[in-house]
């Protein structure tokens, strides 16, 4: 089978909330989440996104939707982690982040929660990955979590149902020099 072939599934059919990641160097991770946010929503599914690095001011595409759609999302950072110049309080914000995020895992009413360019802390090494793969399964049995960023850690590619790996191919600011752009960026 090539994998391009149609395969039954055979028995019955299972029903749980999925950790899913979005990593790669590629653009689409956080996209990609919001669709699912869009499409749980839809269904009339509580949702909400946690945001690592975008500051609490953001307000973006994504953010300007989101609001009129009802969607929470909570942007907690302070900018491109990496060109941080108090890595600090960087830490600080995302460790904050992860705790009121981690504070979401059980609640009995939530249907996804998405943990944007949350891969970062752990990367960094702020967050123990082993520590968060091991809260994350203790997370509602019907909750889906939704995690992005690059760099995600082996045990956490290990514990989740789907990984997706977003590849660079072709980019229009590295061949071209076209900045960000409003709607497709940000």
């Amino acid at each position: 089978m090539t994998g391009s072939e149609h395969q039954p599934v055979k028995g019955p059919r299972k029903r749980k909330g999925l950790l899913i990641v979005n990593t790669g160097n590629g653009k689409g991770k956080t996209t990609a989440a919001l669709g699912m946010v869009l499409r749980a929503w839809g269904r009339g599914m509580p949702v909400e996104v946690y945001q690592f690095i975008k500051p609490p001011t953001a307000n973006f595409g994504e953010h300007r939707a989101a609001k009129r759609l009802g969607v929470p999302v909570y942007p907690l950072g302070d900018g491109f982690t990496w060109k941080s110049k108090d890595p600090e309080r960087t830490k600080a914000l995302a460790l904050q982040q992860w705790e009121r995020a981690r504070a979401r895992l059980t609640d009995p009413d939530l249907a996804m929660l998405v943990l944007d360019e949350f891969t970062y802390p752990m990367h960094y090494g702020w967050l123990d990955p082993a520590e968060v793969v091991a809260a994350l399964r203790a997370r509602r049995p019907m909750l889906h979590v939704v995690v992005t960023g690059r760099y995600a850690p082996g045990e956490l590619v290990e514990a989740a149902d789907l990984v997706t790996e977003m590849t660079l191919i072709k980019h229009p600011y590295r061949e071209q020099g076209i900045k960000a752009q409003p709607g497709v960026e940000f």
